[in-house]
């Protein structure tokens, strides 16, 4: 996994996941580098990008809220989903959002 998502020409789609966690891995590191494999095999996924100190951040980028909401409804995702409730966050926020512009170097 590249460290900085390589998206096509805007406009595409980002989902932010913010979240702080839970004391201990509990099983988290394996089923977080699974959603990654899940998610690169979901039609419409352009990319990953994360970070974790206090927060971690994650921002996925998807080619239209369609992919998007297919990639939540997944079977596999719905279940790390309910497990990350109940013992891996404290805290969490999902924000999705349109880029419209992107640049860099």
């Amino acid at each position: 996994m590249s460290v900085i998502a390589n998206t096509p020409k805007p406009p595409y789609y980002a989902v932010i996941f913010t979240s702080t966690r839970t004391e201990g891995d509990n099983g988290y590191g394996k089923m977080a580098d699974r959603m990654v494999e899940l998610a690169e095999q979901q039609s419409g996924f352009l990319g990953i990008e994360s970070a974790r100190e206090d927060v971690g951040i994650t921002v996925s980028y998807w080619v239209d809220l369609d992919s998007i909401k297919n990639w939540k409804a997944n079977s596999e995702h719905l279940e790390a989903q309910k497990t990350g409730r109940k013992s891996w966050y404290d805290s969490f926020k999902v924000r999705i959002s349109k880029v419209e512009r992107d640049y860099g170097i």
